[in-house]
């Protein structure tokens, strides 16, 4: 069964869930790829406040929630965190992210943020993270019809 079709209400929840992150990235100025530079060139820190709120929330509720509720309220299933290994790929992947991100000057999650507050121009960073991502995923499944999948790869 798909997590959407566990609980009526996974779906609105998830849509009330991206309204209150878009919100918050446009009212701090997150969404704009000039701040976020100034960030990436240690100018203005204030990016740290919005990250540091972000880890305080879901550092409580990573902590609170498989204790307390012991599974997912909305889809059922145990409630845990996916341990990832740091490994080669997560290196070369981060490393890649981390390009992008400086040479967009957005992170996809402010990129869709960034067309609310009228960045239009962004559309093509939006357009190029689906084309990488596609590439990524084309790249990855050859890999695993060819067995040529490197260990830990996920």
């Amino acid at each position: 069964m798909a997590d959407h079709d566990s609980h009526p209400l996974f779906l609105p929840l998830v849509f009330v869930g991206g309204l209150i992150f878009g919100f918050g990235l446009g009212f701090s100025h997150m969404a704009q790829p000039e701040i976020v530079l100034n960030f990436l060139l240690l100018e203005d820190l204030g990016l740290l406040f919005v990250m540091f709120g972000a880890a305080v929330v879901t550092g409580v509720v990573f902590f609170i929630a498989p204790a307390g509720i012991g599974r997912a309220p909305l889809t059922g299933r145990a409630y845990g965190r996916r341990l990832k290994t740091l490994d080669r790929n997560v290196v070369i992947g981060g490393g890649i992210f981390g390009v992008g991100w400086g040479l967009s000057g957005i992170c996809p999650g402010a990129a869709y943020a960034s067309l609310g507050v009228g960045n239009y121009a962004i559309l093509w960073g939006i357009v190029g993270m689906f084309i990488g991502a596609y590439v990524q995923g084309y790249w990855r499944s050859s890999d695993l019809e060819t067995g040529t999948a490197t260990a830990g790869a996920d």
